[in-house]
């Protein structure tokens, strides 16, 4: 009887549904570490902060008049500034690169999950490339690694040295994709289309590169020639994620969550910018007929959407940025000259913040924005005027994968490209203005702000508001948590000393020259 009960023991008292070495799928974590990049599955604790607090009103995308939107006015609240790096429960270090870090590391020397391997690197490639754009030096060989080494108190890499391995690691990661390889069966963005991988692979590592070129032009156009040929091809090509709302918070968009009033009275108080409608009604631009609607919230205390909404580019009108309701002259927008009622400006339209809607990742118009300002700089990639027309038209066009009312058809995107062409002498101009209006429209705003840091363009104004952080000028980078002091002093202390301007809103990270 005992020889009997002890055979198979260990196989007949394990559990088949528990995770271990032997039973890890990294492509189920991968998944988790593609919907988290979007935002925090924590009410989009860094989206809201990050990316639309702070990011899209110093970028004049959007205005408000709420009080706690302290980007809109250069005010420095460090609880929202450290929102994107995070604590230990919410943020970019626990939620993507935990996740990432933990497949990259399970996959070393496993032939059979090649190809999750390596878009697991170009993931980790694009999660750290947007935390040291609004950081600068940060944990980055050693991030997420204490439960292989058991260090909890991570160096700071400097961020020469980082870009330097994002390079490194996107272009391998890239050549090495198989299409006759594995496949990644927990891929949401391309679901497991290798060939759209190594697109997105070049597309990044162009983006990565051209960040660079305030700093190590010579590096920045290496990588340009390389991937000249090998970007993306069109729209079909974008990478975004496409949520749900079966997992309520968990799953549903990020942005939307906020836009729609779910916290706050965002949805009332929140519009786009008068900079930003301008520029398109200015230009006659067909996308101000697509994004922006006046009249979508008519009662502040209500969060239902008016089916009645206008969307006639007549009558769109942004708000002005830097103006609040204390009723002081020259600071109360409804005081301003534009003003009539909050519903009279506009807001984004409902198509683009759906709960069920999309997250933008990368797309086809940033890669023909990028590549037209490689051939304007440097003369390679063919033709300038080429790629700018092909942004241009991709960057209208791309709005119908927001939703199909959004649609905007190829033959009217090309005839406004046609008439409004690219002029070489103000190029560099032209195409990063063009990057600002589509980032703002892929409601990217971190990308947006970091493009602007790079190129200088567009030409914001900035708001002059009482008592702001930054002397009347536009935040270049968010300050470290002061939670590091406690958790990682030494390194923090390093790193916060070796910020060029200082460790705050006006201090710069390396490539921002």
């Amino acid at each position: 009887m005992i020889s009997a009960c002890t055979k198979n023991f260990e196989d007949i008292n394990t559990n088949p549904s528990a995770y271990g070495a032997a039973t890890f799928d990294p492509n189920y974590t991968l998944t988790t570490a593609q919907l988290t990049y979007t935002g925090s599955i924590d009410f989009a604790y860094d989206t809201w902060r990050g990316n639309l607090i702070y990011s899209s009103t110093m970028m004049q995308g959007l205005s408000t008049v709420v009080s706690y939107w302290a980007g809109d006015k250069y005010l420095l609240n460090e609880g929202y500034t450290a929102a994107y790096w995070g604590s230990t429960t919410v943020g970019a270090y626990v939620e993507q690169v935990k996740p990432i870090v933990d497949i990259v590391e399970f996959t070393k020397g496993v032939p059979k999950y090649n190809n999750v391997r390596q878009v697991a690197r170009l993931w980790k490639a694009l999660i750290f490339e947007r935390i040291t754009d609004l950081y600068g030096d940060a944990p980055y060989s050693e991030a997420g690694q204490g439960y292989y080494t058991g260090n909890l108190a991570p160096k700071y890499d400097k961020q020469q040295a980082i870009y330097t391995d994002l390079l490194k690691e996107v272009e391998e990661a890239t050549n090495a994709l198989d299409v006759n390889g594995d496949k990644v069966t927990g891929d949401a963005i391309y679901k497991g289309d290798i060939n759209k991988w190594k697109r997105f692979g070049n597309t990044l590592l162009l983006r990565i590169a051209m960040r660079l070129t305030k700093v190590d032009e010579n590096t920045a156009k290496a990588y340009a020639q390389k991937v000249i040929g090998k970007t993306m091809i069109s729209n079909d090509d974008n990478a975004f994620v496409k949520h749900d709302v079966s997992g309520a918070r968990v799953t549903q968009n990020r942005n939307s969550q906020v836009l729609a009033g779910d916290g706050g009275q965002e949805n009332y108080y929140v519009k786009w910018s008068q900079t930003f409608i301008n520029k398109l009604k200015t230009a006659n631009d067909p996308r101000l007929g697509k994004v922006a609607v006046t009249g979508l919230f008519l009662d502040e205390n209500s969060k239902a959407q008016n089916p009645n909404y206008s969307a006639d580019p007549l009558v769109q009108k942004g708000m002005p940025n830097g103006k609040d309701l204390s009723g002081i002259a020259g600071r109360d927008v409804r005081q301003d000259a534009s003003y009539t009622t909050f519903p009279a400006y506009s807001s984004p339209n409902p198509a683009m913040i759906k709960k069920d809607g999309v997250t933008f990742i990368l797309t086809y118009a940033e890669s023909e924005l990028l590549l037209a300002e490689a051939a304007q700089r440097w003369a390679i990639g063919g033709s300038a005027a080429n790629h700018y027309a092909s942004g241009l038209s991709a960057g209208i066009t791309f709005l119908s994968q927001y939703d199909a009312s959004l649609a905007i058809s190829g033959t009217v995107a090309d005839a406004y490209a046609a008439a409004n062409p690219y002029i070489a002498a103000n190029g560099l101009e032209m195409i990063n203005t063009q990057y600002w209006l589509h980032t703002c429209t892929m409601l990217d705003f971190y990308e947006t702000w970091s493009n602007w840091r790079r190129s200088g363009f567009p030409a914001l104004t900035p708001v002059v508001y009482p008592g702001n952080a930054t002397n009347g000028t536009i935040p270049r980078r968010f300050p470290y948590p002061v939670e590091e002091a406690a958790k990682n002093n030494a390194n923090y202390k390093a790193a916060s000393s070796a910020v060029p301007g200082g460790d705050n809103l006006t201090g710069r990270v390396w490539w921002d020259k």
